[in-house]
């Protein structure tokens, strides 16, 4: 039984309907799942049994950067601490740089063997290095995908390995795994400085690392982002890539060559940036609000949202924006205080409407300043 994707969009209104292509239906055939989303939006724009839990492979390490990125992001750690390698981490077998018992390196160099060459070691290492230990590690990284939603996501290691008794149980979607994607590249951009390079060195110069995504060598605008395979998964990757303002994902699973799974990647990819685009509106020429009773005489004004919107390409030439506002607002003022409403539209189509609100908080006036303003009026008016 043939498996067929499906054209679609969840989440945002877009210009007319998007038709189920032939070339659209075929773009992810030969594997066993595919998701093609829309990362400033979230919005799916082509999928193939997008839920369906499977073995994710190395791909499972999105998650695992993912964490290590809030860890330096948050100063638990920084980019130069040293990470010393235990005996679990550098017995760990598959993708690894060969780490022995008792080794050090920088986070950074982990980090970069992680995102370049999928080390298992590597991962192992700076997961203990976080949370103590790596079963502690796992219990955080199935706790964050129950905060992104990813209810068909089950971890039971940092690596993706399927070499322990309970590997049958680690299990993830194509849509999880845009999700989780998603999540990395957007909150934590700087990931994107390692899963760029295209060969570098760790351990002073001396250990090569070649990026196992040829896609980010071979295709325009790529920005990432993880491979991943074993026999029983099959050919994994989350592809992104950036063109024009837009920035996707395209994640496969369950392919059974590297070059499908690289070519079906490459199809969503095109697939996206020759359909649609965003649009990122802006208050062009807004005026500050006059604000009566206010410690200041006006309030700036800005968007509530700053994501874009996303419109067939065909269409983007027919988008428009319309701004009403409030002529004046009395204090107290509140930070975030609608002030007026962004309306994107596509000739009677409304696209979206965008809060325009307070840039800043602005309190009312005492009796007294009051008091003091009115009589400061009034010498004025005595003596012009």
């Amino acid at each position: 039984m043939k498996r067929v994707g499906r054209i679609l969009v969840t989440g945002m209104v877009l210009l007319g309907l998007l038709p189920v292509s032939a070339r659209g239906a075929q773009l992810a055939q030969g594997g066993k799942s595919a998701v093609l989303m829309e990362l400033s939006t979230g919005t799916v724009l082509y999928e193939q049994e997008p839920h369906q839990p499977l073995a994710p492979a190395s791909v499972t390490k999105v998650m695992t950067m993912l964490l290590i990125m809030e860890a330096i992001d948050n100063q638990v750690m920084g980019w130069e601490d040293t990470v010393t390698a235990s005996e679990n981490a550098a017995a760990k077998g598959g993708s690894q740089i060969y780490l022995k018992a008792g080794e050090t390196m920088t986070v950074r160099d982990m980090l970069k063997a992680v995102a370049v060459s999928s080390a298992n070691d590597c991962a192992c290492a700076l997961a203990e290095h976080i949370a103590g230990s790596e079963a502690a590690f796992v219990e955080r990284m199935n706790q964050k995908a129950r905060e992104l939603g990813m209810r068909d996501t089950h971890f039971v290691n940092c690596t993706g390995l399927d070499d322990g008794a309970d590997a049958a149980e680690h299990r993830t979607s194509a849509y999880d795994i845009a999700l989780m994607s998603r999540e990395l590249l957007v909150k934590h951009p700087k990931i994107k400085e390692f899963t760029t390079i295209w060969m570098d060195t760790v351990r002073n110069g001396t250990f090569g690392l070649s990026n196992t995504n040829k896609l980010i060598r071979f295709y325009p605008g790529a920005t990432g982002l993880k491979t991943g395979f074993t026999v029983g998964a099959g050919y994994c990757l989350s592809a992104s890539a950036q063109r024009e303002g837009m920035e996707l994902v395209a994640v496969v699973m369950g392919f059974d060559t590297a070059q499908n799974r690289n070519a079906a990647c490459k199809n969503m990819l095109d697939y996206g940036f020759a359909n649609f685009a965003v649009i990122t509106p802006e208050l062009a020429h807004a005026q500050p609000v006059p604000v009566k009773l206010g410690t200041a005489d006006s309030v700036e004004a800005t968007l509530a949202g700053q994501e874009g919107v996303l419109v067939e390409k065909a269409q983007k030439s027919a988008v428009t924006m319309e701004l009403t506002m409030e002529e004046t607002v009395t204090a107290p003022v509140a930070r975030g205080q609608q002030l007026g409403t962004l309306t994107v539209r596509s000739g009677d189509q409304v696209l979206r409407e965008i809060p325009v609100v307070a840039a800043q908080q602005v309190d009312r006036l005492t009796w007294g300043r009051l008091f003091l303003r009115i009589l400061r009026k009034a010498a004025m008016a005595q003596n012009p």
